[in-house]
């Protein structure tokens, strides 16, 4: 399958060049917005070169997002449009709030829906919402990129869909994972065939045996993880091996509760940096988990590759009646050089909380009482644990206590 474009395949030296020259430029335009003006205020563009470069900025959470929007609606200050400038502005659940344009592929899916073999000729059988949240326009703005035509099926109303399916003849399912099988089984009941050979699935898991499902029924499909506030981050390709980053985005994997990149192949919160001029947000933490995977793709793309979404970061737990979260375990890492890595885990002796610290390092002993009451605001058991014996899993919080 041919590429999108060439930049796709470039090497690393061509991608470090463009990175020093496209990431200062990204900077300074981000340092339009108000928001980003007050976040970066002692930041030189012109220092912003590389990733090293990038690790030194601060990490944007969807809670600072939230609250900016709250003190100054709709977008908080962190767009260098006015609302009244965008071609649309949609409502996520919060509320969140996202501009969009019409203007170009504006959230990248078009790379995606290439990767994936759709195109000319095609008609997508769209069934992201249309109704106040973005995915629907986002994927029809990919498939206008890649000249295919779009059926605006939206959610719902499944013996509609079927009808305009077989009428219409769409070839290519967009949606979440799931529906494309309701839709499967409700053709069945009708006793009509559908047109689907390719289907592009983001919003949720695509798990093994429902690829296989369609798989069996002559559909290929792929995913994408995409979000509202970023548009496309990462996408499969025909290799199959992990989720190629998307070229208009930097991704980085950092430890939960910091903007401090891990090694790679180690889990941790995937954390972006868009290089839109509309919407520049610049390290913002998705609260999703996931890790480096080594290596070009097979399929001769050449950006960094993902493992995909494996969980969430936000990992804030209540023990004995005080919340503890990621940052905090951080910060008791912080304090000791040789720990490599901390785990606090959550659980229930004697129908009460009980709190174990897990620390990974080399060190023969140590005195951790005190940073730990200092930086968690709660006594605990400390167990030593050698370097590497912790799960490579993102989790720095563990609750074992059972709910039910």
């Amino acid at each position: 399958m041919s590429h999108y474009d060439d930049l796709e395949t470039r090497d690393e030296a061509a991608r470090g060049d463009a990175l020093a020259t496209g990431l200062p430029a990204a900077i300074a335009r981000a340092r339009t917005a108000p928001a980003l003006a007050r976040l970066l205020r002692d930041v030189d563009p012109a220092t912003v070169t590389d990733r090293a470069a990038l690790a030194r900025l601060p990490v944007i959470r969807k809670a600072e997002l939230s609250a900016a929007q709250q003190r100054q609606p709709p977008f908080g200050g962190f767009t260098t449009r006015l609302a009244s400038e965008f071609d649309h502005v949609f409502q996520s659940p919060g509320p969140i709030y996202e501009p969009g344009r019409r203007e170009g592929d504006w959230w990248r899916l078009g790379r995606f829906l290439h990767a994936s073999g759709v195109g000319r000729g095609d008609i997508v059988h769209n069934c992201f919402g249309y109704h106040l949240t973005p995915a629907g326009m986002m994927f029809e703005s990919g498939a206008r990129a890649v000249d295919a035509a779009v059926l605006p099926a939206g959610v719902g109303q499944t013996e509609l869909q079927v009808r305009a399916a077989v009428d219409i003849g769409t070839t290519c399912y967009a949606g979440t994972p799931d529906f494309l099988k309701v839709i499967l089984d409700r053709a069945d009941q009708m006793n009509e065939t559908l047109s689907f050979t390719r289907a592009v699935v983001g919003g949720g898991a695509l798990f093994p045996s429902l690829r296989q499902l369609y798989a069996d029924r002559g559909i290929v499909t792929r995913q994408c993880y995409a979000t509202a506030d970023l548009g496309n981050i990462a996408y499969e390709s025909e290799a199959l091996e992990g989720m190629i980053v998307e070229e208009g985005v930097i991704v980085e994997i950092v430890r939960p509760g910091t903007g401090d990149p891990v090694p790679d192949g180690e889990v941790g919160e995937v954390v972006v940096t868009t290089l839109n001029p509309d919407y520049p947000l610049v390290r913002f933490a998705t609260g999703d988990l996931s890790a480096v995977l080594p290596g070009i793709s097979p399929c001769g793309r050449t950006n960094m590759r993902i493992t995909g979404w494996m969980g969430r970061a936000d990992q804030t737990t209540k023990i004995k009646g005080m919340f503890v979260r990621p940052e905090q375990v951080a910060a008791l890492v912080a304090r000791h050089p040789e720990i490599a890595r901390a785990r606090v885990i959550a659980d229930r002796q004697g129908e009460m909380d009980v709190m174990t610290v897990q620390l990974e390092t080399a060190a023969a002993g140590g005195d951790y009482d005190a940073t730990i009451m200092d930086t968690l605001k709660l006594r605990g058991q400390v167990e030593l644990m050698a370097p590497g014996s912790l799960p490579n899993d993102g989790r720095v919080i563990e609750d074992r206590r059972s709910y039910d």
